[in-house]
């Protein structure tokens, strides 16, 4: 129903002087009809047309005044006895319009005989006449034709303050990969660096994993959501990158259970293993444990590292920049559907992250 009603509204604001002739139209071919059944025999389409189309002025009038004038210049400005007192005079104005329509102009046109007693200031001033045969008439149109730009107005405001809401994320993702994606690049570009002054013929392999990496996060992260197989990749590349810079000390198991090539946004997976190799391995020195879980299903993701650290307590939080950036991350796409569940104890620091995908 929505859409039908986003279409309908888009089609108007493209076409809008056509939108409200054929609206005009509709109003009064319904007229016409109306009258048909009402007048019976003394039908005519000649009088009905023209009778109606004379109404047809006062309850334009009508509408547009409410819609365009009263309400958005005055009431929801908060000038509301502007808005009565204006309301009051215009509904008057545009009653005694319409009474002078139909006795001075269509009843003649149609043959019938002016009524001696209905003079000029009869018709001003026969107060319930007005209200109660022409009021509610016009104006129930016109309340109809404002309920309907106001609700068009309140979709434009709330399809606007959508696109903006999203204008925001995006922004707020975008600053955020450009916090993290330099501080990954100085993490292996410093192990690249230890290599090479050791002239290790690993260095070569290096670059060329360096390059895939660069490859993947220039080119294939630009959407919110990535398969979660090229995360695997990504990551993959990563490790090689960094065991590349350790010796035999170094143990990492990394464990896939992939049922689905599920999609989820990019390189938050690569803030946590960044994590756990750079506050363990980079940090101990005995014989650092890195290990990786990744569980991909239909409707959810479970991803677990675990890491073995040296505890130093003059060394303040854990990660200044990973950790609180993939919070914020988290917060912007998986709203209410993630859990980040981050512990420590003596030896071991652990993140577990689950993400709802139903």
């Amino acid at each position: 129903m929505t859409s039908f009603f986003e279409k309908v509204f888009y089609y108007q604001k493209k076409n809008r002087v056509l939108s409200h002739v054929l609206f005009w139209i509709a109003v009064l071919l319904i007229s016409v009809n109306i009258s048909k059944y009402r007048d019976g025999r003394d039908f005519t389409y000649g009088f009905a047309m023209m009778g109606n189309g004379l109404y047809l002025i006062p309850q334009l009038i009508a509408s547009y005044l409410l819609s365009y004038w009263l309400v958005p210049q005055f009431f929801f400005r908060k000038k509301h006895m502007l808005a009565l007192s204006g309301f009051i005079a215009g509904s008057y104005l545009i009653c005694v319009l319409a009474r002078f329509l139909i006795v001075r102009v269509a009843e003649p046109l149609a043959g019938l005989k002016k009524n001696p007693f209905e003079t000029n200031a009869e018709i001003l001033t026969d107060l319930p006449k007005l209200f109660y045969v022409y009021f509610f008439s016009i104006f129930s149109l016109a309340f109809v034709f404002m309920f309907i730009k106001l609700l068009k107005d309140q979709l434009e405001v709330q399809k606007r303050a959508l696109t903006l809401e999203k204008q925001k994320a995006e922004a707020e993702l975008k600053l955020l990969k450009t916090q993290l994606n330099p501080h990954f690049l100085f993490n292996t570009l410093n192990n690249i660096y230890a290599l090479s002054l050791g002239n290790a013929p690993q260095t070569s392999d290096a670059i060329a994993r360096l390059s895939e990496i660069l490859d993947y996060i220039l080119y294939q992260c630009n959407s919110i959501y990535v398969p979660v197989s090229g995360e695997i990749v990504l990551l993959k590349n990563y490790i090689s990158l960094e065991k590349l810079r350790y010796d035999e000390r170094l143990a990492v198991d990394f464990q896939v259970d992939q049922q689905y090539d599920i999609e989820i946004a990019p390189l938050i997976l690569l803030s946590i293993v960044e994590n756990a190799f750079k506050h363990g391995a980079g940090n101990n020195i005995g014989s650092p444990v890195v290990n990786i879980e990744l569980c991909a299903e239909t409707a959810h993701f479970n991803f677990k590292v675990t890491n073995t650290f040296q505890s130093r307590p003059e060394t303040g939080s854990v990660d200044r920049i990973g950790l609180p950036n993939l919070k914020q991350q988290l917060d912007l796409i998986y709203p209410g559907k993630h859990s980040l569940q981050i512990g420590q104890n003596e030896s071991l620091f652990t993140v577990e992250l689950h993400i709802d995908l139903s």
